[in-house]
């Protein structure tokens, strides 16, 4: 996921250039508060008044990558009204917006007026099933009679996401606007993918005037008297022509009727139905939906109340990012860029989440094996057996002015992919699920030994198929990101440190799925390919003078000698050997690497090291997560207990205690918190599962549904927790509530509850 970086000193000429893909920043998202909602395929951007437009920004409602709404905004007497709160409820479900009326002239010749904070403003919004409701509650606190004269401007530019990231186009759609109705503006936009996208605004109460891009109600309030006005904005779209589709199409279009066909289109309500009637009935469809979605997740509770607000902060981004499909629930990447699937990213958070909620893992794992490349095609970096990296549809993607329509140029989610599936069944046992996806298993490990090993030296290299595909195609994405010692960036094909790792715990989880389903031969060549990766992985990639393994090889096996938290991913998978593991670790936490609220990107000293780059330099906290877990897999829970407390004192500092996407590498400075990135996407759903990753890593959580066991090993605590409790945790039948608490170094468990026949079991 690539977005704009400041390039390094001694480096401006090669790279003047502005790289792929990059995110225009003539104002940043961390200057002012934005809220986000999203259901299905629908998100809104709003600022903290949950209005859309007012200032140049990514605000809007958006809809399957195109924005069907660019400006929704509302005064009172021509006036702003003037803010008391603004804040997101803990489920995400809505935004709620208190404010009151400003001091308001209502003649200039009498100087007639009504004094500030009088009449109190309360507005909800929230997004169901294709549609955004917004209702703007008035109450009166006045003794007089008042009438008030509300206006909403409105307008919709059906820009592409990638238009509004900064994107120029030179050709566009036709675009109209009508009065459908005396409740009804609507706008149409037939864009040049031959795609009708329709985006209706209905009111309630029939306002005083209705005209293109204006409503007004004239609002009577009685003394202590309360109104209300309801906007409902629908987001469709559909094919201006239907026809047969093209043998070349079929499967296009069944994998991208994978995406949110079962939750996206908006509901019709009876004809007549009074717009308030709507609104309640939508709500309370959209709170039951959220119910159903997290029934019976595992929860957690700490001794911390700013803990206990940001886990409550990441569960609810979870939910909210999680998207039906067909084939299950997928975490979407993250708003405002990146809210489609992503086959990495999804693949990730599915597995840092998979003990809160295993239902994450099983939808991408479907969604992956349906969707899974069948054919050689260069425009989409695409070979057999090959996963997707993301899929969009908005414009520009359907008419190939970007390649990602549906785009498989990425090097690691199809390792990652089948390591997620042993990861999964090890978990829950669902041999249902394995056995479904087992012929894409199958092809995902011959893509792995043909088309990933290019030159047939035994590791995963990448080099892009088309000019437009993805530069570098590992989750450093930048097309800086991979370079050597010197700070010259590295020619392909690119075998990248942390990939090798994730091939290895690939085939060893695939074949101990081989095992659980009788095939002993396939299990003992994977075994047996998997300990030789691991050997020739340290002969390769080891750098002794810099102390960890390096950064990637390039096209020439030259190691690109550079200290890089993808080293730490070495350890995530297990193909680090033990002895490798401390010196890994020292580099990590160092000075360098390490600047107090997390582990960079790039350790400092590097040719390419910028602490306010999106790759060399940055911290992200998904990756950190990632690390700690390695980091425990080799018992060293303090160092991973580390990481954890600098990623919870970040989370203060953010607003609604949310970790980002990223933020700078600056070093931490006393009584400051972090600089943040100005561009990095909140929610993000990997940074959503981070706290949980985090908390696994340090209570050492194994769970194996072959032994039905739940292990603690050598658990430990970080400073800002006294103790936690996990209610709800499940392992097989068996589902217990425990309780840690932290003396000293020590850590003691209490089963508070246990219904089942599993074990729990404390390894110190």
């Amino acid at each position: 996921m690539e977005a704009s970086q400041p390039v390094p000193q001694g480096f401006r000429d090669a790279d003047a250039v502005l790289p792929q893909y990059h995110i225009e920043a003539q104002t940043s998202l961390v200057d002012r508060p934005l809220r986000s909602l999203k259901f299905g395929e629908a998100f809104a951007v709003l600022d903290a008044f949950g209005d859309i437009g007012v200032q140049p920004g990514p605000e809007g409602l958006y809809f399957q990558d195109t924005r069907f709404l660019s400006r929704l905004h509302f005064t009172i007497e021509g006036q702003r009204p003037l803010m008391l709160s603004s804040v997101m409820q803990d489920d995400n479900g809505a935004l709620s917006v208190d404010m009151t009326t400003p001091d308001i002239r209502l003649d200039a010749q009498d100087e007639t007026t009504i004094p500030r904070e009088l009449i109190a403003i309360e507005r909800t919004k929230f997004l169901f099933r294709g549609a955004c409701y917004d209702r703007l509650g008035l109450r009166s606190y006045d003794s007089r009679h008042r009438s008030l004269r509300v206006e909403v401007t409105f307008d919709a530019d059906y820009r592409d996401l990638f238009e509004v990231r900064g994107t120029a186009r030179t050709h566009r759609g036709k675009r109209a606007v009508q009065v459908a109705s005396d409740r009804e503006v609507q706008f149409r936009y037939v864009g040049l993918d031959e795609i009708v996208r329709t985006t209706a605004l209905h009111f309630g109460p029939k306002p005083t005037l209705i005209e293109p891009g204006r409503a007004v109600f004239e609002v009577s309030l009685a003394p202590e008297g309360r109104a209300s006005l309801f906007i409902r904005v629908v987001c469709e779209s559909h094919r201006a022509f239907i026809s047969a589709p093209s043998a070349e199409r079929v499967g296009e279009d069944a994998a991208a009727a994978l995406s949110l066909a079962s939750g996206s289109t908006a509901v019709r309500p009876p004809r007549g139905l009074y717009e308030g009637m709507v609104f309640a009935r939508a709500y309370r469809d959209a709170r039951r939906d959220l119910r159903e979605l997290t029934a019976g997740i595992t929860t957690v509770i700490s001794s911390n109340d700013q803990f206990n607000e940001a886990a409550c902060r990441a569960t609810a981004d979870l939910y909210m990012l999680a998207s039906r499909t067909p084939e299950g629930i997928y975490p979407f990447a993250g708003i405002p860029w990146y809210s489609t699937v992503f086959g990495r990213d999804g693949i990730i958070t599915a597995m840092m989440a998979l003990w809160i909620d295993p239902k994450f893992a099983k939808g991408v794992l479907r969604y992956l094996a349906v969707t899974q490349a069948r054919a050689v095609d260069p425009a989409a970096d695409a070979q057999p057996g090959k996963v997707l990296h993301e899929t969009r549809r908005g414009e520009m993607a359907m008419l190939g002015e970007v390649p990602f329509r549906h785009y498989y140029g990425t090097i690691d989610g199809t390792p990652l992919f089948v390591w997620l599936a042993w990861e999964y069944y090890a978990v829950t046992g669902d041999r249902e699920t394995i056995t479904r996806i087992w012929p894409a298993l199958e092809r995902a490990l011959a893509w792995m030994d043909a088309y990933g090993d290019r030159d047939g030296d035994g590791f995963v290299e990448y080099e892009r198929d088309t000019e437009a595909g993805l530069q570098n195609q590992g989750w450093k994405d930048s097309h800086d990101s991979i370079f050597h010692a010197d700070g010259q960036l590295a020619k392909g094909p690119i075998a990248l440190c942390e990939v090798q790792g994730y091939v290895y715990a690939a085939k060893t989880g695939m074949a101990k799925l081989a095992a659980m389903l009788g095939y002993d031969a396939m299990a003992e060549t994977l075994t047996t390919q998997a300990d030789a990766l691991r050997e020739k992985f340290d002969a390769a990639f080891w750098n002794e003078e810099i102390g960890t393994y390096a950064l990637a090889l390039d096209g020439e096996k030259r190691p690109c000698a550079v200290r890089s938290s993808n080293a730490g991913h070495a350890l995530f998978t297990g193909i680090a050997r033990p002895e490798r593991a401390a010196r890994v670790a020292q580099g990590l936490l160092s000075k360098d690497g390490f600047n107090g609220w997390g582990v960079r990107t790039i350790a400092r000293g590097e040719a390419r090291y910028n602490p306010m780059s999106y790759h060399n330099g940055s911290i992200w906290p998904h990756d950190n997560a990632m690390i700690a877990m390695g980091l425990a897999r080799y018992d060293l829970k303090a160092e991973a207990a580390r990481i954890f407390q600098g990623l919870f004192e970040t989370a203060l500092y953010q607003d609604q205690k949310r970790l980002p996407e990223l933020f700078c590498g600056f070093m931490r400075r006393r009584q400051r918190g972090p600089v943040s990135y100005p561009v990095a996407c909140a929610p993000q759903a990997w940074a959503a599962a981070t706290p949980f990753a985090l908390l696994s890593a340090c209570l050492g959580l194994e769970l194996d549904h072959a032994r039905n066991r739940i292990r603690f090993r050598k658990p430990i605590l970080p400073a800002f927790l006294d103790g936690i409790s996990i209610f709800n945790l499940k392992i097989g039948e068996t589902c217990v509530d425990l309780r840690f608490q932290r003396y000293a170094d020590d850590v003691t468990v209490s089963v508070l509850r246990r219904a089942g026949d599993g074990q729990v079991s404390v390894l110190k």
